[in-house]
């Protein structure tokens, strides 16, 4: 919970690193979040309890794409490399290997390697 927590807290941080597991965290947490929502709103019908599922939906957007960011720079990769994920199917797939890619060991030019450094501050 400490990792969704922090890449919260950097909602619309897009310099810097991000470990796997804080992306994956992160992920986690989001998709569990909406699945709650959308199945409260599937078994309610209620549009007050779809309408929060839309809101998280549209509210989780900017942390996404800047852990997304941050993500690929651990990896070596520009933030712009998220654009691939728009190339229907493949897209995806490729930006999920890159997200799953190993961090470049030591400082890349995107800042010190967040396994290095001291553990949530």
């Amino acid at each position: 919970m400490s990792w969704f927590i922090a890449a919260l807290k950097k909602y619309a941080v897009f310099r810097g690193r991000a470990r796997r597991k804080e992306f994956w965290f992160f992920t986690l947490f989001v998709y569990l979040i909406y699945g709650v929502l959308g199945g409260i709103g599937y078994a309610t019908q209620s549009e007050v309890a779809f309408g929060a599922f839309f809101i998280a939906l549209i509210a989780f957007i900017p942390p996404t794409w800047a852990v997304t960011v941050r993500r690929l720079h651990d990896s070596g990769l520009s933030g712009w490399a998220i654009l691939i994920g728009l190339v229907p199917t493949i897209g995806g797939i490729v930006l999920v290997v890159f997200c799953c890619t190993k961090s470049n060991a030591g400082a890349n030019k995107y800042g010190p390697n967040p396994k290095e450094a001291p553990a949530l501050a």
